[in-house]
């Protein structure tokens, strides 16, 4: 019997192995060569194995009632330290009434601690009292919250059917007061809209300068112009247009002529081109009689 050569011993043997791995293996090879992985799986997972397992034991002993009150009183102690404690508040260069407001409006109980208080929000709530324009609020190393703030300085008088407030230059609401008397220093204006004209108004309490000591006040009327109110019952009664014109007119008249100085109730100037005059009924009847007594003489 011939014995089977060397090439054919060899190709009885099984399929040679491939060396190459499998889709699976190389694509588990890749994602754990990712530090990110890597990371995780090394230090991540042992670290929240470690938690949970030490959150469990804390919870089994009634261990975390314990730690929370540690905290709080560690807290405690850090927060009622000396240098962290507010004494007072100073609000300086201010009246002492807005004062007053604006330690009401920050809701601060002393002695407080500087770490619970949240000065944005005191900053806040003082400015939105109707008399500060602006606040600015710090904690001082002497235990002091100082809020410095700027006042809304009062304008104008305005009369409402809501009652009598004091509003500024911009017309926003200052104060409300129970009479005219107690601001007498500041002009007065009446009728409704007139908050929304403050400016204009002021411009004309300017213009009107020479008739200072007889100006009672400026009316809003139907809120579209203004009638400029004198004593005596005398009456300018401004056009809704270029109302600052006509009443510069209205006072070179006044001053030139003396007007008002004579038995004028009314002073129409709606109509700039045909400006009115209106008697009281004493004048009515003293230009009639002078009518008719020219008319004799004439005769």
């Amino acid at each position: 019997m011939r014995p089977l050569s060397a090439g054919r011993r060899g190709s009885r043997r099984g399929p040679r192995r491939d060396p190459a791995p499998s889709r699976l293996r190389y694509r588990l090879n890749r994602i754990w060569l990712r530090p990110g992985v890597r990371r995780a799986v090394n230090i991540g997972i042992p670290s929240l194995a470690a938690l949970l397992a030490g959150w469990t034991l804390i919870a089994q002993f009634d261990a975390r009632e314990r730690v929370v009150a540690g905290y709080e009183a560690l807290r405690e102690a850090v927060v009622r330290r000396p240098q962290f404690q507010i004494t007072s508040i100073d609000v300086p260069d201010v009246s002492a009434d807005l004062a007053e407001q604006i330690r009401t409006a920050a809701f601060v109980s002393l002695p407080a601690n500087s770490l619970e208080v949240d000065v944005a929000s005191v900053r806040d709530r003082v400015e939105a009292l109707g008399a500060v324009e602006r606040a600015r609020v710090r904690v001082l190393t002497s235990g002091v919250l100082e809020i410095r703030a700027i006042e809304r300085v009062a304008a104008v008088v305005w009369r409402s059917d809501q009652g009598i407030t004091l509003l500024d230059q911009g017309g926003t609401w200052v104060a409300e007061v129970d009479s005219r008397l107690r601001r007498v220093d500041l002009p007065l204006i009446a009728g409704n809209g007139a908050d929304g004209h403050v400016g204009e108004a002021l411009a004309l309490f300017a213009e009107a300068a020479p008739l200072r000591e007889r100006v009672r006040g400026l009316v809003r009327v139907g809120e579209r112009r203004w009638d400029l109110v004198l004593d005596r019952g005398q009456t300018i009664r401004l056009p809704e247009r270029d109302p600052l014109a006509a009443l510069g007119h209205a006072v070179a008249l006044e001053t030139g002529q003396r007007v008002f100085a004579r038995e004028v109730t009314v002073m129409d100037l709606r109509d700039p081109r045909r400006p009115i005059l209106r008697l009281s009924p004493y004048g009515k009847e003293e230009l009639a009689r002078i009518r008719a007594q020219a008319a004799g003489e004439d005769a």
